[in-house]
């Protein structure tokens, strides 16, 4: 029987100051509540603004872009729908050039309470961006997007 190994606590502590995966989902986890909290008078999370800000195009896009924006599989992003579907805020139609795709369509209500969304975005964003030392957040936001390009 072999005795396992120990991980010295030099590891531990090297991975809790430098490890980027780590220190994304902490922020990640905070500023989705912090959006969410923003959000919640309008009985929106910030993955469904999200998603109805992603149905926000001039022609109701397929699924499948959707998910690629989003980065989900299609199977979350058909269970994220569900709510905002029966909230009527979303609907799936039938895609004029072939019959036998769909698009997602935000109705007039989720038009409506996207624009209502927006300016609390808005507000919550500016708050944020106010925490950063640099105030740099498209900077941030580029080196993420790039992450979010390259590793997905």
């Amino acid at each position: 029987m072999s005795r396992a190994t120990i991980v010295p606590f030099e590891a531990t502590t090297r991975v809790r100051d430098r490890c980027l995966c780590l220190h994304v989902q902490r922020a990640a986890r905070a500023l989705a509540r912090r959006f969410d909290e923003a959000l919640r008078p309008l009985g929106l999370t910030n993955g469904q603004f999200s998603l109805l800000m992603s149905l926000n195009r001039p022609e109701p896009p397929d699924m499948a872009s959707v998910a690629s924006l989003l980065a989900m599989d299609r199977t979350t992003l058909t269970a994220a729908l569900k709510p905002l579907m029966r909230r009527g805020l979303v609907k799936v139609v039938t895609n004029p050039s072939d019959r036998r795709g769909r698009r997602l369509k935000l109705t007039p209500q989720g038009r409506t309470l996207l624009a209502t969304a927006v300016p609390v975005w808005e507000h919550t964003t500016m708050e944020v961006e106010a925490l950063l030392d640099d105030g740099d957040s498209i900077r941030l936001g580029g080196n993420l997007h790039a992450l979010s390009q390259s590793l997905y």
